[in-house]
């Protein structure tokens, strides 16, 4: 119902984690578009045999033998799709600009806590994401494995400073305790329904990358402009868009 879709799309709801929905959801569908994270991947992909693509959405650095939960979680995903014999094309977009909404009740309080504001990160739009999928759905690209990223590489810090001008606030940053961190991700997981045994695990691999990138800029790529023609949105780009969230 929130789908802003143009006229002449048909919507099919359909869950991952419900078999029971497949077969309608499939119905007709010559490829689709699945995230890497969801429950039910295996199960879906052994029913949907005769499509002719599945581009999936992964993530940088997708590693099956990876010690990291969450890279090792999208290299098992990649390998259960070249394991059911679709043809496929691996999206592997870095950090998500999105994620900073989490900040937006933080800036309208003026003060942004973070473990490590000094840390770097080459963010991506969500648009990008999008229309890379979009060339992949459309235009062939079987086989292909495109590493994602923003066309820049910012601290917190200048990630804060570019929001604080769209938001028109002041707004500060701090340097939040790790246990404060902890606590912060493990209520984002509850609140999403992703709460369970490997949460603590994933949050601790999250510490230990976040840690590892301070005083560190990020490499960047190329591949939205590679594959749409035109360069990857900054994120003064992305923090223009979404600027009603932090005010």
């Amino acid at each position: 119902g929130r789908a802003r879709l143009p006229g002449g799309v048909e919507v099919v709801a359909a869950d991952l984690a419900r078999p029971a929905g497949w077969d309608a959801a499939l119905d007709g569908v010559t490829k689709a578009f699945v995230y890497a994270g969801t429950a039910g991947l295996d199960g879906f992909l052994s029913r949907a045999g005769e499509l002719e693509q599945v581009v999936l959405l992964s993530a940088l650095g997708a590693d099956a033998t990876s010690e990291d939960a969450i890279t090792r979680a999208h290299g098992e995903a990649e390998q259960a799709v070249r394991d059911a014999g679709i043809p496929w094309t691996f999206l592997r977009p870095g950090g998500f600009a999105a994620n900073r909404l989490l900040w937006a009740a933080s800036v309208r309080g003026g003060v942004v806590r973070d473990p490590f504001p000094d840390s770097h990160s080459a963010l991506i739009h969500e648009a990008d994401i999008a229309a890379v999928a979009a060339c992949a759905l459309t235009s062939g690209h079987i086989g292909a494995v495109y590493e994602l990223t923003g066309p820049e590489s910012l601290t917190v810090r200048e990630q804060v400073s570019l929001i604080r001008r769209v938001a028109g606030r002041p707004v500060r940053v701090e340097t939040q305790d790790l246990d404060g961190y902890r606590r912060e991700l493990t209520a984002v997981f509850e609140a999403r329904g992703l709460g369970s045994a490997g949460s603590a695990e994933v949050i601790e691999a999250r510490i230990r990358r976040l840690a590892a990138l301070v005083g560190r800029p990020q490499p960047t790529t190329g591949t939205v402009r590679d594959v749409t023609g035109r360069p990857a949105r900054n994120f003064a780009a992305w923090a223009a868009d979404h600027a009603a969230g932090f005010r």
